[in-house]
């Protein structure tokens, strides 16, 4: 029994990690594969191996290529996340460091922006977007992911601005700096690992948002998860090119993550342990 008390939550952690990790290897494996071979039932693990799913996705055999709609995903994601910090400091500041009256009913109302289902307001912003001649504008879905997760990113960064030490912020105003000198140079230096948390799950979002750039979009300012729908067709699933075209638009939300591990699990632990 000691045994398992002693080894039983790390047990527990490995079987859940390997659980959430089989069907992204079983995604890879799949698009190494041939369709026909993709497609087989029960499937084979020993099938040759081929590059087929890739070309296909990068337009070899004169498909439409990617490259637009992951530029637009980029520019959409990061300049979203941009605006949503340069938003969310200054108001996480308020709420946190120099407190309104009532800042817990201004959180609530921020948190309560989120219980309303996407697809709820989907018909009042495209027809405004059409009215306004913003349709298939990537500008527009900047402006909308940064409504979308300014919310959220308030509620964050409140919670990592409230530790950091005031005595610090007292000290900078003697010394005669103003609030955009404290928030760039003592309070963001501080609260730099909840900040990147903040910022890499406000990029997840806009990078995964599917419903509104379906709809918004068309040719021009089409991003990745759009372009992703476009392989399935009436012809049927192509499972082997889905896989491959999932894989490569993952590989950039996959590699800002392991970039900023350190920083997001400081981030998300922030507060948690005194």
């Amino acid at each position: 029994m000691r045994a398992v008390r002693r080894h039983g939550p790390g047990l527990l952690a490995w079987f859940a990690g390997i659980a959430f990790f089989l069907p992204i290897a079983w995604m890879a494996l799949t698009s190494f594969h041939s369709e026909a071979d993709a497609a087989a039932n029960p499937p084979s693990f020993t099938a040759a191996l081929t590059l087929d799913g890739y070309r296909a996705f990068f337009g070899s055999g004169g498909g439409a290529s990617p490259w637009p709609a992951l530029a637009n995903s980029a520019v959409a994601s990061l300049a979203s996340t941009l605006l949503v910090l340069l938003l969310a400091l200054p108001a996480a500041y308020a709420l946190s460091i120099r407190p309104v009256r009532k800042w817990t009913d201004v959180l609530f109302f921020f948190l309560s922006t989120k219980m309303l289902p996407a697809v709820a307001g989907l018909l009042p912003v495209y027809l405004f977007a059409k009215n306004a001649g913003l349709l298939d504008n990537i500008w527009l879905l900047v402006v909308l992911y940064t409504s979308m997760n300014l919310p959220i990113a308030v509620w964050m960064m409140q919670s990592f601005l409230a530790e950091v030490p005031v005595a610090v912020i007292e000290a900078a105003r003697v010394d005669g700096a103003r609030l955009p000198v404290v928030l760039t140079r003592v309070v963001a230096p501080i609260a730099l690992p909840g900040i990147a948390a903040t910022a890499l799950i406000c990029f997840i979002f806009s990078w995964n948002e599917l419903l509104f750039a379906r709809v918004l979009t068309g040719v021009v300012a089409e991003t990745a998860p759009v372009f992703l729908t476009g392989f399935i067709t009436s012809q049927g699933l192509f499972l082997a090119k889905v896989c491959a075209a999932s894989l490569v638009i993952s590989l950039p939300v996959l590699a800002a993550g392991f970039a900023a591990q350190d920083k997001l699990v400081q981030g998300l632990s922030l507060g948690a342990v005194k």
